[in-house]
């Protein structure tokens, strides 16, 4: 398997980085999921190759971190935190929003490509709850009104 030249490049930078192989592993992953938007076994396998892994080492770290996805996701990922802070604040309101305006259930991406719904354990911004990060950007003491507003803007802004 081979990447785009772009992608040999910076993986060829980032492993110059690193004298043992495997401390690559995650800026590795990060790289090929920004590339290809999520991490499909033969992705995987091939990370294990070039680090000098077991296939299933790759595997072991990518269903660690909720950084990773293993199947491709919608346009905007939605991932909504749901640690005693958040959920203590709302999180299950704001999931349940989420849920009604998309029409989709957690895991799953909308029809048109645009969201994905997730679950995740934390995001570290307890003072903020409830929060929900899409893609790399945080959004925080969140309420089922100004989730709605978030979507609506998104989806203008996919026309």
């Amino acid at each position: 398997m081979t990447f785009d030249p772009q992608v040999e490049q910076e993986a060829a930078a980032i492993l110059a980085r690193y004298p043992e192989k495997r401390s690559a592993l995650l800026p590795f992953l990060h790289l090929v999921q920004r590339e290809q938007g999520y991490l499909s076994p033969a992705t995987m396998e091939e990370v294990a190759r070039r680090l000098h892994l077991h296939p299933v080492e790759v595997l072991e770290v990518a269903t660690f971190y909720s950084w990773f996805n293993l199947k491709p996701v919608g346009k905007h990922r939605l991932q909504v935190c749901q640690n005693l802070s958040c959920t203590l604040r709302g999180a299950e309101r704001i999931i349940g929003t989420l849920k009604e305006e998309l029409r989709i259930g957690e895991g799953e991406t909308s029809p048109d490509g645009l969201f994905t719904l997730q679950r995740v354990e934390c995001l570290a911004s307890c003072g903020s709850a409830p929060v929900m990060q899409v893609n790399d950007e945080y959004h925080e003491n969140l309420s089922p009104e100004s989730v709605r507003a978030l979507l609506t803007r998104w989806r203008a802004a996919a026309r």
